[in-house]
């Protein structure tokens, strides 16, 4: 009866959206959504800030400006500093999200059948968005060590003798290099810098997803690749970084930011401005209030401490449960532990799970190709250390149930 264009004829939505409708089941444990802890939200120095900023209600209420408020670019740009990179209010372009600086970011330069190279596994709504944007999907893998760019080199090294064919160059490599979603690795400084040399000699734009970083509790912080491109000689031209506050203040505010080199920014801006204006400048104007205070900087430990404690709680709890029959690595940060259970599919897993009461999500929808069907992420940000323990329990019967019951 419609005619849609050819990515929304047969859409396929986010396969861990899917999975929301048990959540409001009675009971429910969920190790699924990348929900941050509710009860970590500072919802005091929120509400001070919001009273801050409501304070010059017009600055609220009015339209904004496309590519931010400019107390809040000030804001985070003296965030980046902190965290070791340097940028400039050109360099800088505030989002509704993350997420949207990567819509607007492949807008701008992919083009139906371009290559994109992305981790894999990856984040689900990124290849929900390379899909929808008709770009070709190469995977490069990854072990508990993040990318894995000997993997990547060799692959460009091969490619080469195409690269000067624009159906063959890769246009951007997606990472999420600090506490991946969904592995939780954090790729070493030294895969880091020989990652930047890379899209150097070949010219490719690495796109740095960053909304984790704050959120180690153990280990030795790694530079972000924005803040290590200035030791490499050109790499500040091939990086575009995201970060947001959801995971560390609250995603209520959708406040996310892009910094990349300016003419790709403006770029994004033109975009954004078809898509909604500007950001909403009421979020923003608290956000600014509420970083301005130095409110974030008092409530990071708070969180990571919490995290430590769930993250341990997890991880001891699928040894003591589950033994052998799992593989996994203890994560240094983030909210997710990336998991393999052997001895049977983690969808055939997840059906007996929801029988049990407790709810994850299937490795397949991280995989562009070559799924994994053994793989698995668990999310121990939200519930609390309790919960976590009574919800490996009941993983633990799920896998006795998926592993005896007739195929």
């Amino acid at each position: 009866m419609y005619s849609f264009t050819s990515p929304f004829e047969q859409p396929a939505g986010s396969p861990i959206r899917e999975l929301f409708k048990y959540l409001g089941e009675p009971g429910m444990i969920s190790f699924a959504g990348g929900y941050p802890a509710g009860d970590l939200f500072d919802v005091d120095g929120l509400q001070a800030a919001s009273a801050r900023a409501y304070a010059a209600p017009a600055r609220c209420l009015q339209y904004g400006p496309t590519d931010g408020l400019a107390e809040l670019k000030h804001e985070l740009i003296a965030l980046t500093a902190r965290r070791g990179a340097r940028c400039t209010p050109a360099d800088m372009l505030v989002t509704t999200g993350s997420q949207q600086g990567l819509d607007l970011l492949l807008r701008v330069m992919v083009a139906p059948g371009d290559v994109v190279l992305t981790e894999q596994p990856a984040y689900p709504a990124t290849l929900q968005a390379l899909r929808l944007q008709q770009a070709r999907i190469v995977t490069v893998p990854v072990d508990r060590d993040g990318l894995d760019v000997d993997r990547l080199a060799a692959w460009l090294e091969a490619n080469a003798a195409n690269a000067a064919t624009a159906a063959s160059r890769p246009k951007l490599l997606y990472t999420v290099p600090t506490f991946a979603n969904p592995t939780g690795a954090t790729l070493t400084r030294e895969r880091r810098v020989a990652l930047l040399r890379l899209a150097v000699r070949y010219g490719i734009l690495i796109v740095e997803d960053d909304p984790y970083g704050d959120l180690r509790f153990d280990g030795d912080a790694v530079p972000s690749l924005l803040a290590l491109a200035d030791d490499v000689d050109g790499a500040r031209d091939w990086v575009v970084h995201f970060s947001s506050l959801s995971k560390i203040v609250a995603p209520g505010l959708r406040v996310g930011w892009t910094i990349g080199p300016a003419e790709i920014v403006r770029r994004c801006v033109i975009a954004k401005q078809t898509v909604d204006l500007c950001s909403a400048p009421w979020t923003q104007a608290i956000a600014a209030e509420y970083l301005a205070a130095g409110a974030l900087e008092r409530h990071l430990p708070r969180i990571a401490d919490a995290y430590r404690r769930k993250g341990g709680a997890m991880c001891d709890a699928l040894r003591e449960q589950l033994g052998g029959a799992i593989a996994f690595h203890r994560p240094e940060g983030g909210m997710f532990v990336w998991a393999r259970v052997p001895a049977v599919s983690s969808k055939r897993l997840l059906e007996h799970a929801i029988a049990q009461k407790v709810v994850f999500v299937p490795g397949g929808a991280f995989f562009a190709d070559d799924v994994d069907e053994s793989s698995l992420r668990l999310s121990f940000a939200a519930p609390n250390v309790e919960q976590i323990g009574e919800g490996v329990a009941r993983l633990a019967r799920a896998y006795d149930a998926a592993t005896s019951a007739p195929r």
